[in-house]
């Protein structure tokens, strides 16, 4: 089993808070008609919630596309979340981007709700993973 340091049990803990806030902005975002921005968070509480678990293989990247590889790689692939989660991430990628770089797109209030839905599951695995791995560490 390999051992974590505690600036990567810190990182990992920093990015899942971001990812929590991003949820909860995304929320705000929905509860008040804003589903274009909403998306945005959700997709970043999403893309946190990666870079949280890659943290203790020391991988990041510079490039979002990169983030997403590297995770469906080492931790969808090889079985250790659903493969459900891969349709989920390529989904919120691709509208966050219609939603930031598309002048004509239009976020839809349904469409919106999916992402929230699929960003807090995504958050709730990785949550639960990350626990279960740092608990296993510690002799818990």
């Amino acid at each position: 089993m390999p051992e974590y340091t505690e600036l990567q049990r810190d990182y990992a803990n920093y990015r899942l808070e971001r990812a929590k806030e991003d949820l909860e902005a995304a929320r705000l975002l929905f509860g008040n008609k804003n589903y274009r921005i909403a998306n945005n968070r959700a997709y970043y509480a999403i893309f946190h919630s990666m870079r949280a678990v890659l943290v203790f293989d020391n991988v990041d990247s510079s490039k979002h596309s990169g983030v997403i590889s590297e995770f469906r790689r080492r931790y969808i692939k090889e079985g250790i979340f659903p493969a459900e989660m891969s349709k989920m991430i390529g989904s919120a990628f691709m509208i966050r981007n219609a939603s930031d770089y598309d002048d004509m797109f239009i976020a839809a209030m349904a469409d919106t709700q999916v992402q929230i839905s699929n960003a807090e599951f995504i958050l709730k695995e990785v949550t639960k993973y990350i626990e279960q791995l740092t608990d296993i560490e510690a002799g818990g």
